[in-house]
């Protein structure tokens, strides 16, 4: 046993000894300074979109069973999920390959020799070792590996949790889209029951002879105008329930229950938005970008150490007796060690150093980009937000401005002052603004599920 503490005390000296040097550029995040200091605020509001989980956000609990239930059974989620088990294992791989390999291996040997055509065996053998096998990290080459490792892992995890927040708005958007269809659907036949109604009177204001023909026949074809609508919308509500089902992780033929009314949803006034340096630490997608970043630059180091020598320390002991009572009476062993590295290979390791830090110049690029990005979705969907707000007041202004204009010319239409053309009109008008109002209040919805998760937020319920 003395000798087995020797050799261990002996392996981990030496890797004390040549394992504190790590050959290689620290990773270091780039340069933001030039980036401006806040986005195109909303108000002055301090606090953050954090503060304002998606359970708080939504508040019909229709929509909110659906995201729970997304988030606990969407296949995109399920993977990445797995996938960080993946990577779990993967980096507890590239950490075990820093530290010493012990094996074991213990077997018998018997001989047996023919003399004569007589068989004869001699006493079994008895033979085990036990090996030990270390890669010295003199110049930090399994460091690198290892944090190249812990990199792609946390990409995983972050990758993940960009897929949470996408989820929480895709189910969010696509209720919102179906509640959508569902009001038009629902206008579309009430104006379907109008026209009907229309072409009753019409008809009798014909036969009466109080009118021509003509508006008997114009009422027909806006009637059967408006029926075609109707397989049309019922179709478009059918996928979108379809969506919504693999969205949950349900199969298509599941129906979708409904909240409240689109209507009477709740629409926030206003969304906190915080400074740049708060939002680009929280979005998953740049973090992502700069666990990439740091990635890469790990492969840079690793492959810098690649053009130096590698120390192999390798050792054994163990016996051989042909009795197991006398097995660790004499027991060998050895220890050595291998220096091998590049001598002439034609550039090949010093290609592979560079090609390594043309892919980390291509990353920082890559991670500069998504920062810009990160901008021009923040304000954009700033700005959708206020501007859509400001397109469902105008239009609700226009509705109730066509719904006076529509029964003051059914009343003189009745008394014989406007004729049916003048009722068209004023239906068709109708129609048309409260399909334009059912339309910008999905507009404004979608603008706050886009800002809500443009800002970071879904993360947390």
């Amino acid at each position: 046993m003395k000798i087995i503490n020797y050799i261990i005390a002996l392996s981990f000296a030496f890797g004390l000894i040549f394992s504190s040097c790590k050959v290689g550029q620290k990773y270091k995040a780039p340069d933001l300074s030039s980036m401006p200091a806040q986005f195109d605020t909303i108000d002055e509001n301090h606090q953050s979109i954090t503060d304002i989980g998606w359970g708080t956000l939504y508040k019909d609990t229709v929509l909110t069973k659906l995201i729970d239930k997304a988030l606990d059974h969407n296949k995109d989620i399920l993977i990445a999920t797995a996938r960080i088990k993946e990577m779990v294992a993967n980096k507890r791989i590239q950490f075990a390959g820093m530290l010493p390999e012990i094996g074991v291996e213990v077997g018998e040997q018997r001989e047996y020799l023919n003399y004569d055509g007589h068989n004869k065996s001699n006493t079994p053998k008895i033979k085990g070792n036990m090996n030990v096998s270390w890669e010295l990290d003199l110049w930090g080459n399994l460091r690198w590996q290892n944090e190249a490792g812990v990199a792609a892992y946390m990409q995983s995890v972050e990758a993940q949790k960009a897929l949470r927040l996408t989820i929480v708005a895709q189910v969010a958007q696509s209720y919102f889209e179906l509640k959508a269809l569902d009001r038009q659907l629902k206008i579309v036949r009430q104006t379907l029951e109008a026209r009907k109604e229309g072409v009753w009177f019409a008809q009798l204001r014909y036969q009466g002879g109080l009118t021509s023909e003509i508006p008997y026949r114009q009422s027909v074809v806006e009637l059967a105008r408006t029926e075609t609508l109707v397989p049309n919308l019922e179709n478009q509500i059918k996928l979108k329930e379809n969506d919504l089902a693999v969205l949950v992780g349900d199969y298509p033929s599941t129906v979708i229950p409904r909240g409240e009314d689109i209507y009477s949803m709740d629409i926030p006034d206003e969304l906190p938005v915080d400074l740049p340096s708060s939002l680009l630490r929280r979005r998953p997608d740049v973090r992502l970008a700069e666990q990439r970043l740091i990635e890469k630059n790990a492969q840079v180091g690793a492959a810098l150490t690649d053009m130096f020598p590698k120390l192999q320390l390798t050792g054994k002991l163990g016996g051989q007796s042909d009795e197991l009572s006398n097995f660790l009476e004499s027991p060998a062993w050895f220890i050595s060690g291998f220096l091998t590295g590049p001598v002439f290979n034609f550039g090949k390791n010093k290609a592979k150093h560079n090609a390594a830090k043309a892919a980390y110049e291509q990353e920082v690029y890559s991670y500069e980009k998504t920062v810009l990005n990160v901008f021009k979705e923040v304000n954009n969907a700033i700005s959708t937000f206020r501007k859509a707000k400001e397109m469902r007041e105008s239009q609700e202004k226009l509705y109730n401005s066509a719904q006076s204009y529509h029964k003051l010319a059914r009343l003189q239409y009745v008394n014989g002052i406007v004729n049916y053309l003048d009722v068209l009109d004023a239906q068709r008008q109708l129609f048309d603004a409260e399909i334009a109002l059912n339309n910008a209040i999905l507009t404004e919805l979608t603008a706050v599920v886009d800002l809500y998760k443009v800002l970071g937020g879904g993360l947390e319920k």
